[in-house]
Order: C-alpha cells, then structure tokens, then sequence
C-alpha cells in the first residue's frame, strides 16, 4: 500500500487544471469574505452555493464531504453548545436546563462562528484535494517568491497527512509489540503516551532530516531554480485572480465601513 504524503487526489477535472496560486487565491477570498464579509448569512451561502458545488466540479465531491463531517461535526457541536450555553451577552433565554440556559444571542453567534470555521476549513481542504504541494511550491518559487515561504506554505499543507501516516505506522509497531489500543475509554487513554512520545520525536527527526536535505539540494542558493513541470496560467486566470483580490479589499472595506458607522 503506497502512503500519501498529503490529501491530493489526482483527478481529470477543470478544477485541477487550474493554477495552483488561482485556486490559493479563491480560497483565501472565501476565507477573507465569510470573515469579514456583510450578511448573517453569507459564510453559509459560501458553503453551500461556492465550496460544495466545487468539490463536485474538481470530482472530489465524495472525499470532501466525507473528510468535512468527520473533522467538522464534532467541531461545530461543541461551538454551538458552549457558546449556546455560555455566551456571555445573551439577554432571551430560549430554555433552560438544570443550572444552564441556552440563549439565542448564544444560538445565533455559535451559529455564525462555526459556519466561518467551516469555510475557513473546507476552502483549504479543496485545495489540498486538487493541488499537488509540489506544483504549488515550483509556482510560487517561478513566482519569484522567497524558497523559506513557499517551502512553509507547503510543508504546512503536508503536515496533516504526514502526521495520519506516521501515526498509523507507529500504532501498528505497537501493537505488534502486545498494546492494546482497543477497549474501554480507560484503557485508549492509558495506550495514548506510548503512541504519542515516538510521533513528536518522530515528526521532529522528519523535519531535521528535510533541512539537511533541502540544503543538500541548494535550497538557499540565490541563483534561479528550473523545474521540468511546465505549469500553465492563462490570461482569465490571472483576470480572475484580481477579481478576487478586489472581492477581498471590498469585504474588508465593507467590515470597516459597518463598524464605523456603528459607531456614528
């Protein structure tokens, strides 16, 4: 079985043929609009009308909604209970339970918060699910952007993967070796310190063995790096990545534009 070092998943679809820095560009103008963008409702509208209806265009439909319940639910639950029960400005109380009230104010801004963590989410794993970290590196780098950036960037779209293979990996060495991870709550927890000690030192080994490496290969040499991947970017790409730029200083102005006459 061959190990993914990160979430691509090659597909024959428009949306993998499209450049690396314009897919970077319209998830950081979803992120940046559901932020900062007017409207209760708009960071539901992205999600439902812009990022799902990709997933199904790039042909990544199924491993996207399949990734984006199991790591989104649990977190937008626990958003929407505490800041249900908790929230600190709430005035109409909906019902109470025991010694909590839950309240809408609560409801409405728990709503709201973990709608945009969603999107913040989902627009980056639809990128990770349709661009290779290798293009997306050689881009930037043929960009003219800095080689310590552009390696960041990508080795932080990697790590997750990297982390879920090296985790499998130790998990089976040690059962191997008689722990049982199975069972009851207790006895996971009580397996947990031996899994976790060998994947911090672990990651850690990775990431020293990765710089002797890039600096084998002359990662900081100021010369000009070539590549044999010939990346393509057409001129409605790059129309449409300042289109998107514009949609992004237009949602931030919006912001500024709302709290200053809130204000007034």
């Amino acid at each position: 079985m061959r190990e993914r070092l990160s979430f691509f998943i090659d597909r024959p679809s428009p949306l993998h043929r499209l450049n690396p820095l314009t897919k970077l560009m319209l998830a950081l103008a979803l992120i940046i609009t559901a932020f900062f963008g007017p409207g209760y409702w708009l960071p539901t509208a992205l999600f439902v009308l812009v990022i799902v209806p990709l997933s199904f265009w790039g042909k990544v439909n199924g491993e996207f909604l399949r990734a984006t319940v199991r790591l989104l639910l649990p977190l937008f639950s626990f958003l929407f209970v505490m800041q249900s029960l908790f929230y600190p400005g709430g005035r109409t109380v909906l019902f109470s339970l025991w010694l909590f009230s839950i309240k809408a104010e609560g409801v409405a801004f728990g709503y709201l918060t973990a709608t945009r963590i969603i999107v913040m989410v989902t627009s980056f794993l639809l990128l990770l699910l349709s661009t290779h970290p290798s293009a997306l590196m050689n881009d930037l780098a043929r960009r003219g952007v800095p080689g310590p950036i552009s390696y960041i960037i990508t080795s932080t779209l990697q790590i997750l993967p990297q982390m879920q293979v090296k985790a499998a990996t130790i998990i089976d060495a040690q059962r191997s070796r008689g722990l049982d991870t199975g069972g009851s709550f207790r006895k996971r927890l009580a397996a947990l310190l031996p899994l976790v000690g060998p994947l911090v030192f672990g990651s850690l080994v990775d990431v020293e063995e990765r710089a002797i490496a890039i600096e084998a290969r002359a990662f900081n040499s100021p010369r000009p790096k070539t590549s044999l991947i010939e990346i393509p970017d057409s001129a409605a790409e790059r129309a449409a990545r300042w289109i998107l730029l514009a949609f992004m200083i237009l949602a931030m102005a919006s912001r500024l534009w709302l709290s200053f006459t809130s204000k007034i």
